[in-house]
């Protein structure tokens, strides 16, 4: 398994808000707008993102953190031999994308994904 991206999650109740900071003042590209999350980046020149999201997806809480892998289930496989309970999945999420949540040994809820399409 190889580490695609992080991706980090802000939790707040009005996703649209403080999207329009980061977009109007500091010049981030709307990447994704699902409602309950929109991600904000570059053109591609820089590797960062950054998403704002009043839910998890699916009625899940919001995770600290999005790690993209590129193998989903030996991420699966990894978390579960290292003793790590799954708190959400893995399932097949209706936006195209492979995912489990667990938390990391501080407490953080992580989204582990991989895109299906």
């Amino acid at each position: 398994m190889k580490v695609k991206r992080i991706v980090a999650n802000i939790e707040t109740a009005d996703p649209a808000a403080v999207g329009r900071f980061y977009k109007d003042v500091l010049g981030l590209d709307l990447l994704m707008d699902h409602g309950w999350i929109a991600t904000y980046g570059g053109d591609g020149t820089m590797p960062l993102q950054v998403s704002f999201a009043s839910e998890g997806g699916s009625g899940t809480p919001v995770p600290g953190l999005s790690v993209e892998v590129d193998d989903v289930e030996a991420a699966h496989a990894a978390v579960v031999r290292g003793g790590y309970p799954v708190e959400y999945g893995p399932v097949d999420e209706p936006w195209g994308v492979r995912r489990f949540f667990v938390r990391d040994p501080a407490g953080t809820l992580v989204n582990i994904v991989m895109h299906t399409r």
